[in-house]
C-alpha cells in the first residue's frame, strides 16, 4: 500500500443501557463518548469520529460541541464528524464551527460531509425533503469555495448569496481536512471527485469488495480532472470482544434492537440470527476476536486499496463497559495486528 493504514473509530453516540437494564439518559450517553474517546486516544487510535443525529436513540445532535469537549482531555487523535448533514445546515456556521475545534485541538479537526442517512434534520430545521439533492450540492459547492479561506462570493437557490464575505476564524494551517462520505452511489463518488476531496465509503452491509468499482471510478474520474490520488477511507459496524463466540453473542441482541427499529422505520423485515451470523462472516460486520477483525479489516484494506478504516463500534443499547471493552481491545491489539499483516 502506499501509506500506511490509519484506523479509527466512529460512534453516533447510541444511547445504550445502564446497569440497571433501562436505557441511560442523553447527558449520560454524551459523557460516555468522551470517556471512549480519550480511552481511543491513550491507546494510540488515529481518529475519532462523532455522527449527527436528532431522534431519540442517539444522544449526538451537535458533534462540534461534543468534539470540543473531547479535545481538551486528548493529546493526539484526530477528531471528526461521522457524518455532519450538510443538506440541513449552514455551510459557513459548518465552517466556523469546525475551524474553532481545529484551534481548541491544536488542529486536529476533520470534517466528513454527508447528506445523512436519516432526514429528521429536514423538517427540524425547515428544510423541503423535495430538495434533498439540490441542497447538497448548492451547499458543498460553497463549503468548497469557505475552504479556501479567502473573501467568498457565491450565489444559490437555496440560501442567501454571498459577495466579497470573509468568514472567521481562519484555520492555522490555512485549510480543514474535509471528505465527503458517500453511501454507494456512482453520481455521488464523481462529485467527491469533481470537488478534489477524499472519500469515505459507509459501507454497512453486503460483501466490502463489492465497492471496488467505486473506487476505481474515484481514481479515473481523478485522472480525467488532472488531479493526484486522494485518500479512500471505509466506514463499517463491528465489536471486539476476546473471542470470536463472544463478540457474536454479546452484539446479536443489541444489534437486532437497532437494526429492527430502523427496518421498521424503512420497511425492512426483522433480522433474525442466520443473517446476522452472515453479515459477520461475509458481508460488512467486523465482529470478533482481535484476530478475526483484524484479518478482515486488512483484506478489506488490501481489496479496496483504501488509507483510512474507521469502525463503528457502537451498536444500540449495548452498554458502555462493553464499548470501552471493545475499544481497548481494538487499539492495543487489532490495530497492531492490522499494521502487521499489511507491512
Amino acid at each position: 500500500m502506499a501509506q500506511a493504514l490509519e484506523l479509527g473509530l466512529d460512534t453516533f453516540g447510541d444511547v445504550t443501557r445502564g446497569t440497571d437494564g433501562s436505557p441511560v439518559s442523553h447527558a449520560r450517553a454524551i459523557r460516555d463518548v468522551v470517556e471512549e474517546a480519550v480511552l481511543a486516544d491513550e491507546l494510540g487510535v488515529d481518529f475519532f469520529g462523532v455522527g449527527e443525529h436528532h431522534r431519540s436513540d442517539f444522544a449526538v445532535s451537535v458533534p462540534e460541541v461534543v468534539l470540543a469537549g473531547i479535545a481538551g482531555r486528548t493529546t493526539r487523535i484526530r477528531l471528526g464528524s461521522a457524518v455532519t448533514v450538510l443538506s440541513s445546515d449552514d455551510p459557513i456556521r459548518v465552517f466556523q464551527r469546525f475551524a474553532t475545534l481545529d484551534a481548541l485541538s491544536n488542529g486536529r479537526a476533520e470534517v466528513i460531509l454527508g447528506r445523512g442517512s436519516f432526514t429528521e434534520s429536514f423538517p427540524l430545521f425547515g428544510f423541503d425533503l423535495g430538495q434533498y439533492e439540490t441542497l447538497f450540492e448548492e451547499k458543498l459547492s460553497l463549503f468548497a469555495e469557505l475552504l479556501k479561506e479567502e473573501p467568498v462570493t457565491w450565489h444559490g437557490r437555496t440560501r442567501s448569496a454571498l459577495v466579497d464575505q470573509s468568514v472567521f476564524p481562519t484555520t492555522e494551517s490555512g485549510r480543514l481536512p474535509v471528505w465527503i462520505g458517500v453511501g454507494g452511489s456512482p453520481e455521488s463518488v464523481l462529485r467527491t471527485a469533481r470537488y478534489g476531496m477524499p472519500l469515505m465509503l459507509a459501507i454497512i452491509g453486503g460483501e466490502p469488495l463489492r465497492f471496488r468499482p467505486y473506487v476505481d471510478l474515484y481514481h479515473r474520474a481523478l485522472d480525467q480532472l488532472g488531479m493526484p490520488r486522494l485518500p479512500i477511507g471505509v466506514h463499517s459496524p463491528g465489536y471486539v470482544a476476546d473471542t470470536d463466540e463472544q463478540a457474536r453473542e454479546e452484539l446479536w441482541p443489541d444489534y437486532r434492537v437497532m437494526r429492527d427499529r430502523i427496518g421498521a422505520e424503512r420497511g425492512w423485515p426483522p433480522m433474525d440470527r442466520a443473517e446476522f451470523d452472515h453479515e459477520v462472516e461475509h458481508g460488512s460486520l467486523y465482529v470478533g476476536s482481535p484476530e478475526t477483525v483484524a484479518q478482515k479489516i486488512a483484506a478489506t484494506a488490501r481489496g479496496l486499496g483504501i488509507s483510512r478504516f474507521d469502525l463503528k463500534y457502537s451498536a444500540g443499547p449495548l452498554p458502555h463497559e462493553k464499548l470501552m471493552h471493545g475499544i481497548e481491545l481494538y487499539g492495543s491489539r487489532v490495530i497492531p495486528r492490522v499494521r502487521e499483516l499489511l507491512a
